[in-house]
């Protein structure tokens, strides 16, 4: 879906600069460029980032081989 139609960013694109380690939004910005025309997509921009660094988050989490809360003895 695009998120930005001045520059033709998509969600997609917005994923692989987070991929490629971007790590927040405005790493994601100065990588795509969405959000610096007329700024009407930063608020989904921003929405596409947070989940996308969420789903990551938690699936480093899930990769875990062992729980969380393990401590060695």
């Amino acid at each position: 879906m695009y998120v930005c139609l001045c520059l033709g960013v998509t969600d997609g694109k917005i994923r692989d600069a987070i991929y490629d380690g971007c790590c927040s939004y405005r790493e994601v910005r100065e990588a795509t460029g969405v959000g610096t025309q007329c700024g009407k997509c930063a608020c989904l921009a921003k929405e596409v980032v947070r989940d996308t660094l969420t789903e990551l988050q938690t699936a480093r989490n899930a990769a875990l081989p062992y729980p969380v809360e393990f401590t060695a003895a």
